[in-house]
């Protein structure tokens, strides 16, 4: 039984020796399999990555070879062009030398022509000198004697003459006024308006101590850059005390910027995030606001009818200002003047009001243009279909245009009324009170003038004169004389009434 045990195994450890030897020579064989397999696909994809290499480079190679065709090409062009403009600026320096040549012949052709004219003129004055002589001789004057007299005698002549004529063509229109009226102010109003506008480009906004500045500013200024970049406006904090400081032409966005500021102070949380939230809403709000605006101000003026767009720009006039008088209310102003003036010459009041009311729209654009803003204005109101009349009023309230209907010289002078009453727009004090000097001192420079008083903002000019000097007949051609030369020598707004004051003051004492 033992010996069979030991059989048994003996026979197992001779087949576990066995197998070992084949799995070994069978690992061998793989492993000889596995490395020539390696070795023949890094052959082949070495092959693949010089092939590729070499394509690679033949397209480089290719395009490299355009460029360079191409840049000749653009130097062959280029000399081209520099032969042309080279033969043409000789053709042109040709043409240039034949000028000059003509020129010198025609130079001395003309002073051969001077000096024969010099010759002729010397014996001309020869001539003349022997007849003057001649006429002296016969009515023992002299020249200069005679020229004095002559002239004396036309001038006062022509002075009387003329009062007469003014003093009658004024008592004529004084009698005709309410027949001729109609015709006599569309005739006169055109010269009334001239176009002068100024804009407010600084807003403040106060704040109540210096401390929010630094809050305004941010961490090392991140709050003024957004603020800067959402409103495009430029903020200026210094050293102005309690106060910042809002720069920009377009008024709207200052607004903004300033309602903006207020409800970030107001709140007190300024990051940059909240602040492109508050302007993004302060600019929807206003944008509704400019609506509304627009909408009331035309349902006030009983206009309708009109296109939105343009109720818009009516809005959008609130926040704009001419000479400091805002362009809203000047604008309503106009409207009313032209609806009553119309209504008196027998026109159309609806239609001088809508052209009142529009006439000033070129000035609140949505994009800039390099037109005036008279025909700017012109140019929207045909965009959205308003009548030829209310166009042609607009783009002509400035003589930019021919004026084509009675409309028009209606609008320009109730233009220029609201423009040019006392108060209504900002003018430079200096620029006031040097205007107020001229007036009186132009007066003070004719004779018999004791003074001269410039009254109403420089609108009516009272000058007093002396009863001994000027006569009475002389007060009427004084306020004329002193009125012309006003309209000749001095610029200013509206009109300017003179009136020309003398009196005899006796005195006595009884004991």
């Amino acid at each position: 039984m033992i010996l069979e045990i030991v059989l048994v195994i003996i026979g197992l450890a001779i087949g576990a020796g066995l197998t070992y030897v084949g799995l070994k020579k069978g690992v061998d064989a793989d492993k000889k399999r596995i490395i020539s397999e390696a070795e023949a696909e890094g052959e082949r994809i070495k092959k693949d990555k010089l092939i590729q290499a070499k394509e690679k480079f033949v397209q480089l190679k290719s395009e490299h070879e355009k460029a360079i065709l191409e840049k000749d090409k653009k130097m062959s062009e280029a000399e081209g062009r520099i032969k042309q403009k080279e033969n043409s600026l000789n053709n042109k320096l040709a043409e240039v030398n034949k000028r000059d040549q003509k020129l010198d012949n025609i130079r001395q052709n003309l002073e051969r022509q001077l000096e024969t004219n010099q010759k002729k003129q010397e014996e001309l004055d020869k001539l003349h000198s022997k007849h003057v002589k001649q006429l002296e001789a016969s009515s023992n004057l002299s020249a200069e004697d005679a020229t004095e007299q002559l002239k004396e005698v036309l001038i006062s002549e022509a002075k009387t003459q003329a009062m007469g004529t003014i003093k009658d063509i004024v008592d004529e229109a004084k009698i005709n006024a309410s027949r001729d009226a109609k015709k006599i102010v569309v005739e006169t109003i055109q010269r009334i308006a001239t176009e002068q506008a100024i804009e407010n480009s600084v807003s403040v906004f106060n704040i109540e101590n210096d401390d929010v500045k630094g809050r305004i500013i941010g961490r090392e200024g991140r709050n003024i850059r957004a603020l800067e970049a959402a409103t495009g406006v430029e903020i200026i904090v210094d050293d102005t005390p309690e106060a910042i400081i809002l720069s920009c032409f377009d008024p709207i966005r200052r607004e903004i910027a300033r309602l903006s500021l207020h409800q970030l102070v107001t709140d007190g949380r300024i990051h940059p995030a909240r602040i492109e939230e508050v302007v993004t809403k302060t600019q929807k709000r206003l944008d509704e606001e400019i609506v509304e605006t627009g909408k009331r101000t035309c349902i006030d003026l009983n206009i309708h009818g009109l296109h939105p767009e343009l109720i818009r720009m009516v809005g959008r006039m609130k926040y704009r200002s001419s000479y400091g008088q805002n362009l809203l209310k000047h604008s309503r102003e106009v409207a009313n003047l032209c609806a009553t003036m119309a209504a008196e010459l027998g026109l159309n009041a609806k239609v001088a009001k809508r052209a009142g009311l529009l006439h000033d729209i070129g000035k609140v654009p949505d994009e800039e243009s390099e037109l005036p803003h008279a025909l700017l204005g012109m140019k929207l109101a045909e965009k959205y279909n308003e009548k030829p009349d209310v166009c042609n009023a607009i783009g002509a309230h400035h003589d930019e245009i021919e004026m084509t209907t009675l409309i028009s010289p209606v609008v320009q002078v109730c233009d220029a009324i609201s423009g040019a009453r006392p108060g209504a727009r900002r003018e430079i004090v200096e620029a006031y009170i040097q205007r107020i000097k001229d007036l009186e001192n132009l007066a003070m420079g004719y004779e018999g003038v004791t003074k001269a008083f410039a009254i109403q903002a420089g609108r009516e000019l009272r000058v007093m004169v002396e009863s001994e000097k000027v006569k009475d007949g002389d007060v009427e051609k004084l306020a004329f004389e002193i009125s012309e030369k006003i309209q000749d020598e001095m610029t200013y707004p509206g009109q300017v009434k003179i009136t020309v004051i003398r009196e005899t003051r006796a005195q006595a004492v009884a004991r």
